[in-house]
């Protein structure tokens, strides 16, 4: 192709995540040109094969265990109840369907150039577009934002490419669900799938090569995630280090080897040892892009690339790789191509991991917080305090937040609970308007609300 066979556009977008796809469809209704290529997922990696379907299936999974407990609840059910694999996967497929769905109908409506294929910088701001029906075009944005997010990264270990095990995308395919499965890692994907599968009736062998689950959380409290795992009746091994994996014969069971020489085996293996970057293949030496030690685009403050006018966002930037924050990036990039100055440093985000129940977490840990050098005062609470709990019969948890001992002000709070990532929101927003942890304890809440947890939390303080 030649200089004459470039199309020239006011925003190229590469890869449809979050912060993408908002950005093109806002600058497109506002009257730019915009072309927006995405490889595979329309939508983005959330709605396809993250949080909209593994969500969808934890919602299968509490409703499963409030109907194992609806008896003490005084709910008469008929029969054993259990999961249906057609109607859960239907279900599932369902839910993503409809938004891939809704998204197709958005692109269009907004009047931007979508394009399904693949892209490849070839020049500086400039891609090469392999189109699904085999068209190449050629597209120069004035801006350029890269928001290809990340993929699940397969450990070196021997054996493990031969296994045919599973990753964090392919488990969602539910063509089956194993008798006995073995997770391997302790992240916040691990601990999803084991609380998940343990409730649907799997067995599961958590393998976890450090000494506690969830090594961004304080001790305490990821001691309290694995109580519920193992409550859960899930197998956890914490300092588990994997030497190697093999599959059986015939499709037999996956085996893995520990460094100590142990073998633990089941019929399937999820591997959820973290995402790399998706910047393999795309060219972006040819654009003047540079990439950090590990692989995500080197982005400063306002998630300006190493390239004049080109952007990056979401977690192949390096973001927090969370929706959310993608979110945020699209609101960062929105102001600054506007010509103002937005800025991701210093913001606030709160993540939730979602198991039964679910941790959410705000701010920081008090281990952070001492490694900062403040004085603290930790507040807790047992689940089991809050009325809303009582009533719902539903009160496993501790609740945790960190103090400032000087300045009364909120550092941070870890809820393991019912509903945490709903009540984690109104302590991120005491965080943000600079509350003492005073004006939250003496705050009239509704009652009974797990919310309501809150004053009570705080009064452990006095």
């Amino acid at each position: 192709m030649s200089e004459h066979d470039i199309e020239d556009v006011d925003l190229l977008v590469v890869g449809g995540g979050k912060a993408g796809k908002s950005l093109a469809m806002d600058r497109a209704k506002a009257g730019w040109q915009v072309v927006m290529v995405e490889r595979d997922k329309i939508g983005g990696t959330c709605i396809n094969v993250a949080c909209i379907p593994t969500k969808t299936l934890v919602g299968s999974a509490r409703n499963l265990l409030a109907a194992h407990h609806a008896a003490e609840r005084g709910v008469e059910i008929d029969g054993e109840p259990a999961i249906d694999l057609a109607r859960l996967r239907a279900h599932k497929d369902g839910v993503v369907g409809a938004m891939v769905n809704a998204h197709v109908k958005l692109f269009a409506d907004s009047g931007m150039d979508f394009i399904l294929g693949t892209a490849r910088f070839v020049g500086e701001r400039t891609a090469e577009i392999r189109t699904d029906d085999g068209r190449n075009r050629l597209v120069r944005g004035r801006d350029v934002v890269v928001n290809t997010g990340t993929t699940p990264v397969m450990p070196d270990l021997p054996g493990i490419s031969e296994a045919k095990v599973w990753n964090s995308e392919t488990i969602l395919h539910l063509e089956r669900l194993p008798d006995r499965l073995l997770i391997l890692g302790g992240g916040y994907v691990g601990c999803e799938f084991a609380s998940m599968l343990a409730v649907f009736g799997t067995r599961v062998t958590l393998l976890h090569g450090r000494d506690q689950l969830l090594p961004g959380e304080d001790p305490d409290v990821a001691a309290l995630v694995a109580d519920v795992l193992v409550d859960q009746g899930v197998d956890v091994r914490l300092g588990a280090r994997v030497s190697a994996v093999r599959r059986e014969p015939g499709h037999g069971d996956v085996v893995a080897t520990l460094v100590d020489g142990a073998e633990v085996r089941a019929q399937e293996l999820l591997v959820a040892t973290g995402r790399a970057p998706v910047t393999a293949d795309l060219g972006l030496g040819a654009a003047g892009v540079e990439l950090t030690r590990r692989g995500f685009i080197a982005v400063d403050d306002h998630l300006r690339t190493t390239a004049d006018h080109v952007w990056a966002a979401g977690d192949v930037a390096g973001s927090p790789q969370f929706t959310h924050a993608s979110w945020n990036d699209f609101r960062v990039l929105r102001a600054n191509l506007a010509g103002r100055d937005a800025v991701t440093a210093g913001r606030l985000v709160p993540h939730t991991v979602f198991t039964t129940p679910e941790l959410a977490r705000v701010g920081l840990t008090e281990t952070e917080a001492r490694a900062q050098g403040h004085d603290v005062r930790v507040a807790r609470l047992p689940v089991t305090a809050i009325p809303r709990a009582k009533t719902s019969h539903d009160s496993v948890g501790v609740w945790k937040a960190v103090v400032d001992a000087a300045t009364d002000q909120i550092l941070g709070a870890a809820l393991l609970g019912n509903n945490a990532g709903e009540v984690i929101s109104a302590v991120q927003m005491a965080m943000l308007g600079g509350l003492p942890y005073q004006q939250v304890r003496d705050a009239v809440l509704t009652h009974p609300t797990m919310g309501e947890g809150l004053n009570l939390l705080f009064d452990s303080l006095d």
